[in-house]
């Protein structure tokens, strides 16, 4: 905790230190205090945290006692600590109201809008029958709302350029179909007509247009 903490801060510093609150008090040697200060610093300005600082501190201690390592740079064996952004809420600014010094005005309570409406001084056969005609109404809205959507699902859809622009092919189409037809008819009683009188191919006659075959001159022998 943190009492394990201060001890481990004064046996490394060799200072004594005393925490009471936000205020922080040391005692002891010029270089420890400066350590002391350090920590004490990074720590209010959330840098890094003092057990950290308690970690480089016992490596330096086991470094002082090698002699080899006297004169060089401690920095390789030094623990190096990466500091973690975590990322914090913003805080909605709120926006600040203009200033009034009276109070806002009271809300009517239910019996002031009730004595307002005249609904306080009826007896209760006519607050119920009030009630139900309420509810009656509601209800009328409701169904007459939904028979509009009932009724709307059978209206049909307007119709656009492009559907009469083909309605208006499909009746030239019939048009053609249907003068198609009569001609083949009238051809038909052509044909029957002129089947009557002479022996007619109707496949070769409708063929040629309804023109009539030529009649083949006949050879004679001359003598």
């Amino acid at each position: 905790g943190n009492l394990a903490r201060n001890k481990a801060l004064e046996i490394l510093t060799c200072c004594y230190v005393l925490v009471q609150g936000n205020t922080v008090a040391a005692m002891g040697s010029f270089k420890g205090l400066k350590q002391v200060r350090r920590i004490v610093e990074d720590c209010i300005q959330n840098v890094q945290h003092p057990i950290y600082h308690i970690k480089t501190l016992l490596m330096k201690r086991e470094l002082a006692k090698n002699p080899a390592l006297a004169n060089e740079n401690w920095d390789r064996f030094l623990p190096k600590f990466k500091k973690k952004n975590v990322k914090q809420k913003k805080v909605k600014a709120k926006e600040k109201k203009p200033y009034t010094p009276f109070p806002p005005p009271q809300q009517p309570s239910k019996i002031d809008l009730q004595l307002e409406s005249g609904e306080y001084f009826l007896s209760d056969k006519k607050k119920s029958a009030k009630t139900w005609q309420e509810k009656q109404e509601k209800q009328a809205e409701k169904t007459a709302e939904n028979k509009r959507k009932r009724e709307a699902a059978f209206i049909p859809p307007k119709e656009t350029s492009e559907d009469i622009s083909g309605s208006n092919k499909s009746g030239n189409n019939k048009n053609d179909v249907i003068e198609l037809a009569r001609s083949l008819k009238e051809k038909a009683k052509e044909i029957s007509k002129h089947f009557n009188h002479e022996n007619v191919n109707p496949e070769a006659y409708i063929a040629d247009g309804g023109e009539q075959p030529a009649k083949k001159k006949s050879k004679r022998n001359r003598s």
